[in-house]
């Protein structure tokens, strides 16, 4: 059950991941969540800096898909400005929304990793379909609905009793990113 619920790796945003560091850990497509992860709840428009770190992945060759919880159309115009492809409603923590998208870039698992927010969410989704999981800190968490927020405490305790469990695998990949 621990492992369910643990991320292969941890970033504080998206844009710190580098194509390198990616390459370098045999990821090929990111499969990304929208609220929190690109953009703050809700909006229809990624930050800034998410939108300039997507160009660099696309133009270093990297496959990319949203893969998102939220309403159908508000994700699928989300992706229209983004050119992306997407899967909305993907019912996360099920797998069934992260498979259909990796059969929309025909990627292969074991290159693949989905990007998010949530422990209950993202990371156990990847985990399920057999895909590697990055968790970033979400952005302004604040704005989050309730029921969203309440899973958040939950989530801060796992994440600090698998850093003490696991010594400090998570925390040096987390610098890692940082310094490579």
């Amino acid at each position: 059950m621990l492992r369910l619920l643990t991320p292969h790796y941890r970033v504080g945003r998206v844009w710190e991941l580098t194509p390198e560091r990616l390459q370098q850990w045999g990821l090929h497509t990111l499969l990304l969540d929208v609220d929190c992860t690109l953009t703050r709840y809700s909006q229809g428009e990624a930050l800034p800096e998410a939108v300039a770190w997507i160009e660099q992945l696309r133009l270093s060759g990297f496959g990319l898909c949203l893969v998102s919880n939220g309403m159908g159309q508000r994700i699928r115009g989300f992706a229209e400005r983004l050119e992306l492809p997407c899967v909305a409603k993907a019912m996360k923590p099920l797998p069934w929304g992260v498979r259909q998208a990796l059969r929309k870039l025909q990627a292969e698992p074991s290159q693949t990793a989905i990007v998010g927010d949530q422990l209950f969410a993202d990371v156990i989704a990847g985990r399920l379909a057999g895909i590697r999981s990055i968790l970033v800190d979400p952005i302004h968490p604040e704005e989050e609905p309730w029921y969203t927020r309440m899973k958040r405490l939950p989530e801060r305790f796992l994440l600090a009793r698998h850093e003490a469990y696991m010594g400090d695998t998570l925390i040096r990949q987390r610098s890692d990113i940082h310094t490579g």
